[in-house]
């Protein structure tokens, strides 16, 4: 990462989220070292990082917390987690359905799942890029990853 626009660490709120199934742990830890080990983030009016940002769900609404890298805040701003709800229920159940179906079906059960999969991550990455359109700039890898946190943090008891 050249430039100083970038996410040098993230949190996510975990008083919001539950134990949650080895493949959406594995999932989790997967988003956040791809995500740290390259993204590109530039909130507006912020300046330069690199930024240390924390997800959090708060009344209904996904925060994201924008701080310097020493902790000091820089802007802290809320999207309706309306806008997510859809999109991340309907990538809820392919993903069970592909998590079931590596167990015991043919290779392309498999394959049209996981495509079905990939199209819904896209799907929601893109509706995250345009809702954080004017708020902060990222890439489409960046809002791969974050779209990938967002799930897990919807995940309750």
């Amino acid at each position: 990462m050249s430039d100083k626009h970038y996410i040098s660490s993230i949190h996510l709120d975990e008083k919001s989220v539950v134990r949650r199934a080895a493949h959406v742990e594995h999932e989790r830890k997967v988003a956040v070292y791809d995500l740290l080990e390259d993204n590109h983030f530039k909130p507006e009016g912020c300046g330069q990082g690199p930024f240390d940002l924390h997800l959090s769900i708060e009344e209904n609404r996904l925060v994201f917390d924008i701080r310097q890298e020493k902790g000091e805040p820089l802007n802290r701003f809320t999207l309706p987690l309306n806008t997510f709800r859809r999109i991340v229920k309907d990538y809820f159940m392919i993903c069970e359905s592909y998590f079931e179906a590596i167990k015991t079906a043919p290779p392309s059960r498999i394959e049209a799942l996981d495509m079905g999969r990939r199209g819904l991550h896209n799907e929601g990455s893109d509706i995250l890029r345009d809702r954080l359109e004017g708020k902060v700039e990222i890439d489409k890898r960046t809002a791969r990853r974050l779209f990938t946190l967002i799930c897990v943090l919807h995940i309750k008891a």
